[in-house]
């Protein structure tokens, strides 16, 4: 596949695959020799990477996303949903399967995922001529942190198009991280693990190239590092009772870069992010969702207010 200049405003890489969801009655699951499930227990595609385009298609941007897909069931479900969602998709072929996690969710919409990570290999790459050509055809690369995007990280740096991450719960020590919070334009990640996040923002911004990092703190907000000064971004009331977390940060990020792209001011673009990540915590598990642009700008204004 040759892209061509203009075929799409996002190049989202990695983070194909599905998840299979349990609503379990507490979290952390106590001890039992078995559990009656009586919601159902339903696989469904959508994993960081799938959310995130899912976002930025559901926002008016073209989005195209890049990943390895197995010939199998799993990979058959991601295909149907870009397909659905008018996203274009590359799927390489991966011999070891469909990525896949099982998460188990909580009755107050709390998350606790078990990856598969039998499903990649250590040797698996992205074309260097394809990446290049996907990545130049847009105006901005979105790079998940699943496996073999740490390597592909030179490769986009030489094209010059800007780059965001998510480094989801790192615990800011973890060095497998380090390249991507190193490399990005734009850096999100969650404050869970952390004693002190305007630490690990500055620190970031400091070492890298990042000119704007976002620490969300899921009902507290999030906090906003761009400029060298740190704001508090308040949390948006969702718009309908909280069922689930699964994919408030992707919404957040997808929220976030459509501001960017649209050029809005970075306290906006959080703003924007604040409502998505809350619109997403209304959606259940069980469906990848995302809030659409008018209801985002309304949203937004009504925080504001």
């Amino acid at each position: 596949m040759t892209a061509r200049a203009g075929d799409h405003d996002v190049l989202v890489l990695g983070g194909a695959g599905v998840d299979t969801i349990v609503h379990v009655p507490e979290l952390p699951l106590p001890y039992a020799d078995s559990y009656m499930i009586d919601s159902g227990i339903r696989t469904r595609a959508g994993q960081t990477g799938d959310f995130v385009s899912v976002g930025l298609a559901a926002l008016g941007l073209r989005t195209h996303h890049l990943d390895l897909l197995g010939d199998d069931p799993e990979g058959d479900l991601v295909r149907a949903l870009h397909r659905e969602r008018g996203i274009g998709l590359t799927a390489l072929p991966q011999p070891a399967g469909t990525k896949r996690a099982v998460n188990l969710v909580g009755p107050d919409g709390r998350r606790l995922s078990l990856y598969d990570t039998s499903r990649s290999h250590p040797g698996d790459r992205f074309p260097q001529e394809l990446l290049r050509d996907l990545a130049r055809a847009g105006r901005h690369v979105h790079v998940t942190i699943t496996q073999p995007c740490a390597e592909a990280l030179p490769v986009l740096a030489g094209t010059g198009v800007p780059l965001s991450t998510d480094l989801h719960d790192w615990d800011g020590e973890n060095p497998y991280h380090e390249p991507f919070a190193l490399a990005a334009d734009v850096v999100f990640l969650s404050a869970a693990a952390l004693d002190d996040p305007e630490r690990t923002m500055r620190r970031i911004a400091g070492r890298g190239r990042a000119e704007v990092v976002v620490a969300t703190a899921g009902a507290e907000g999030a906090h906003l590092l761009a400029d060298g000064e740190l704001t508090r971004i308040p949390a948006v009331p969702p718009p309908a009772p909280v069922v689930d977390s699964n994919g408030a940060g992707d919404a957040f990020a997808a929220a976030f870069l459509y501001g960017r792209l649209t050029g809005e001011p970075p306290a906006r673009c959080a703003r924007f992010g604040a409502v998505a990540g809350a619109y997403a915590c209304t959606v259940p598990a069980t469906r990848t969702e995302a809030v659409g642009r008018d209801e985002l700008l309304a949203g937004a204004a009504r925080s504001a207010v």
